[in-house]
């Protein structure tokens, strides 16, 4: 018996809004096998850091220096660190590096990142948040108390490197990438006023920094009203509890998210699964 995820049908007639950047295509391919019909409104893109100097030192520094752990945050963030030791020639060091050094992730993006490259994590969070890796490191033995740290970004909760540093760790952190504004202003405000007229059936979050732009510029175009009168009317899915918490910490409500595995083909299924009970 197929799942409402395997009927092609499910989602006939419904207008899926998708804030995707990097892997938009591939959700709304996923999406549009179903039957919906996809607005793509990237939010948010993603470029290396402009300081490929601080990179580079990092990477030169975990490859030479003796580290009891490395911590990625992000799936992103590894295949970014990659693209940085290949143009510099560290590619084969660095990949030494990884297969010598434990490796703790959070979540598990980074986890297929790894395994994208042959390599496992040593450790994972059981919950994909930064108190979820602060957990994993509690009793962790660190013998030549360095930590080696791949962040997500420059302004991010620093509560890991903190801890750390209380049980007198030497902490390395790295940004490899930033965020960057992705749709033009004016596509977004479109959206806005389709979440607003009732034209969206559902809208899909895959990352928190999505939510932060869509009401930062809702705010700075006195748009917010419209917005969350919007998002009111509409279905709001989460990739993972990650951005389910970002949107709850900004009021929003949360109708759909992946139970176990926080990956697009899980959006997709409990999409299906909620527009499936709503028709």
């Amino acid at each position: 018996m197929s799942t409402p995820a395997e009927s092609d049908a499910v989602l006939a007639g419904r207008v899926i809004a998708v804030p995707e950047t990097r892997q938009v295509d591939v959700l709304a391919g996923l999406l549009e096998r179903r039957g919906a019909n996809v607005l793509r409104c990237p939010l948010v893109g993603i470029e290396d850091s402009s300081d490929t100097a601080a990179v580079v030192a990092w990477l030169d520094r975990v490859i030479s220096l003796p580290t009891d752990l490395i911590v990625f945050y992000t799936g992103e963030g590894i295949e970014r660190l990659l693209g940085f030791a290949r143009r510099e020639k560290r590619d084969v060091a660095f990949m030494d590096a990884l297969r010598r050094i434990p490796k703790l992730t959070r979540g598990p993006k980074p986890k297929r990142a790894l395994h994208r490259i042959t390599l496992d994590a040593d450790y994972e969070a059981r919950q994909p948040t930064t108190a979820g890796l602060v957990e994993a490191t509690v009793g962790m033995p660190l013998p030549h108390r360095r930590v080696a740290v791949q962040l997500y970004s420059e302004g991010q909760d620093r509560e890991l490197e903190q801890t750390l540093r209380k049980r007198g760790i030497e902490v390395d952190s790295v940004a490899p990438y930033v965020y960057a504004t992705g749709a033009d202003d004016e596509h977004v405000a479109r959206l806005i006023s389709q979440l607003e007229a009732g034209q969206v059936d559902a809208i899909a979050f895959t990352s928190k920094s999505q939510v932060q732009r869509l009401l930062a510029l809702a705010q700075g175009r006195r748009l917010e009203p419209a917005l969350r009168a919007g998002l009111a009317r509409t279905r709001v899915a989460a990739v993972g509890p990650i951005v389910a918490a970002e949107l709850t910490a900004a009021g929003l409500r949360v109708d759909a998210m992946p139970e176990q595995s926080y990956s697009m083909k899980p959006l997709v299924t409990s999409l299906c699964e909620l527009l499936g009970r709503a028709s």
